[in-house]
């Protein structure tokens, strides 16, 4: 029979590169580890490295057991995470994610205290996704809460969003930038500008959203020579390497170099989701009722 150390004996092999490294990160001697990996590959009758004197690769098996297993080793530390907050008294540990670009303003992280302070027994474990990945972490069950930007491209039967803030659009340019000095400038104007962040084709969120209202203007956000869709793209910015357009509250964690520019097409939003799993965990459900009901649709 399988057994879990091996399952961390063969990921360990993997992630360190040899059996060596290994060997010395597990404390055990790399004869013993060897055995242990032979004994795996026999229970499963197939080879899932092959070795020569110095290294090693993984066969097709191999890369199966190593992508996998090492997902089931991580649900396995997070059941473990959880069952140990449930033997302290906490009532469970909620996994809640947010994009780059749905910054924990004052408002959210006004209405995560109150939800905390609803739900005492509750832990929150925050780590920051795209909000297209969020969608499937949540559906596949490794998270359990998203702050996602609309509009999300794939349907998850079991994902529930609903809209709980919108703001407003701006144009974050560098403070060298000809744009810098202006009050408002209109979004048909930024079609000879180069953009940091451009859509992805398998994903959604607020690089999709702009391409669209700029396709609306008539043209595509030219791309610049650096791209990036996380938060780091205020850092381009301030170094001239492209404009993007944000929401506004990405003034918060913006560099001193960079500026932001109201756009004067229109009134031109954007919109924050929360998500969940239909069927979600009751603990899970009730918290983030009450999250939503603290963050009722209006200014994030």
């Amino acid at each position: 029979m399988i057994s879990l150390k091996q399952f961390r004996y063969f990921i360990e092999i993997v992630e360190a590169g040899s059996y060596s490294r290994a060997a010395e990160k597990l404390y055990i001697a790399q004869s013993a580890l060897s055995r242990q990996i032979k004994e795996l590959e026999d229970e499963l009758q197939t080879p899932l490295l092959v070795r020569d004197a110095r290294q090693f690769e993984l066969t097709p098996a191999g890369q199966l057991f190593f992508e996998r297993g090492k997902r089931i080793l991580e649900e396995i530390d997070d059941t473990l995470l959880q069952a140990r907050h449930v033997g302290q008294g906490a009532q469970g540990l909620i996994r809640l994610q947010h994009s780059s670009s749905v910054i924990l303003t004052p408002r959210i992280t006004a209405a995560l205290t109150q939800a905390l302070d609803a739900h005492p027994g509750v832990t929150l474990d925050v780590s920051m996704l795209p909000s297209e990945n969020q969608t499937m972490e949540i559906e596949e069950g490794r998270a359990d809460i998203g702050l996602l930007r609309l509009p999300t491209l794939r349907r998850h039967p079991h994902i529930q969003v609903r809209e709980i803030g919108s703001e407003r659009l701006m144009v974050a340019v560098s403070q060298h930038s000809p744009l810098a000095a202006r009050k408002n400038v209109d979004l048909s104007e930024l079609s000879e500008h180069a953009f940091i962040s451009i859509p992805h084709k398998d994903r959604g969120g607020l690089s999709y959203l702009v391409a669209n209202l700029c396709l609306e203007q008539g043209f595509f956000p030219k791309p610049a020579r650096a791209l990036s869709r996380k938060s780091s793209q205020l850092n381009l910015i301030e170094a001239g390497l492209g404009i993007a357009i944000v929401p506004e509250c990405m003034r918060l964690t913006a560099p001193g170099g960079v500026r932001f520019v109201r756009l004067s097409h229109g009134q031109l939003h954007t919109t924050v989701g929360l998500a969940t799993r239909r069927d979600a965990d009751p603990l899970v459900t009730a918290f983030a009722d009450t999250l939503s009901a603290q963050l009722e649709p209006g200014d994030c």
